[in-house]
């Protein structure tokens, strides 16, 4: 079941945000920040988790991409599943969630920025109706590798 993200649910989401981590495709960060960074990251109100037997599965969020007026409808999407429920269908009702309330809340666009080799994450917002508008040819290092990322998009209003 999809829920609201609560506070006290922050130390089991870093657990699974670390997990990704882990995997070294999924994000440039090397190690999860403490709940109170993590909190002051993603949206207040557009954060939720996938429940399943009082367990944390997965999360969803988003931050915004920039601070100025324009851009205060485009959202940058962060989306995390447990190994151990990837494949599941997780994943894709997280995301679908997140896009509806988004569009609710006022959002008109949602962007992510995925690791070229994460084919399973590029997958699923593909399956989102996010499409690819660019490859970003060594934005940033990873483990002192050069790392491409695909920008996605997906428009809430115009689509």
């Amino acid at each position: 079941m999809i829920r609201f993200l609560e506070k006290e649910d922050i130390p089991d989401v870093l657990k699974i945000y670390q997990l990704g981590i882990d995997t070294g495709i999924a994000t440039f960060e090397s190690k999860a920040p403490s709940i109170k960074e993590w909190d002051k990251k993603y949206h207040p109100y557009l954060r939720y988790v996938y429940e399943e037997n009082k367990k944390i599965l997965g999360w969803v969020s988003i931050t915004p991409v920039s601070s100025r007026e324009v851009y205060k409808g485009v959202g940058e999407v962060s989306i995390y599943v447990h190994p151990q429920a990837q494949g599941k269908g997780v994943g894709t009702q997280l995301l679908q969630h997140l896009i509806e309330k988004a569009k609710l809340s006022g959002y008109w666009m949602l962007q992510a920025s995925i690791f070229e080799v994460n084919l399973a994450s590029i997958h699923l917002h593909k399956k989102a109706g996010f499409v690819i508008v660019g490859v970003r040819k060594g934005i940033a290092k990873k483990n002192g590798q050069w790392t491409n990322t695909i920008l996605m998009d997906k428009h809430l209003i115009l689509d």
